[in-house]
């Protein structure tokens, strides 16, 4: 267990060395998770020994959005004057999401052969 969670934890640093290196405008940690799959693909034996310790992570992932609830809670006066506009921002851009999920949804629909909204039977 030790020995995945050392190599997870150095593929997200690696990942944060290399986008600060070169300027990507991508989060290190998602450029890290790009490389540990990329070896988890490369190696079934690192994949093997990686999942056990994965799923523990996640069963567990509430827990580390413990940190982002206190800084919220510690820049309350920040929240009260831009809360406002913080609302509408996550507002409209869950609406401007779903919307184009599903737009997406609709394409690859009439691209791949799938039926179209109007073919669904009514509920």
């Amino acid at each position: 267990m030790i020995q995945a969670l050392t190599l997870i934890l150095s593929c997200q640093l690696a990942g944060e060395i290399l986008t600060r290196l070169l300027g990507w405008p991508v989060p290190g940690p998602v450029f890290g998770m790009a490389l540990l799959f990329a070896l988890m693909l490369a190696s079934p034996r690192i994949a093997t020994a990686v999942i056990p310790t994965a799923e523990g992570i996640l069963r567990h992932l509430s827990l580390l959005f413990v940190p982002a609830g206190v800084g919220v809670v510690g820049h309350l006066p920040l929240l009260a004057t831009y809360g406002f506009g913080v609302a509408l921002a996550l507002v409209v851009s869950t609406v401007l999401a779903i919307g184009a999920g599903a737009v997406a949804f609709v394409l690859a629909a009439r691209a791949f052969g799938g039926a179209s909204p109007k073919d669904m039977p009514d509920a």
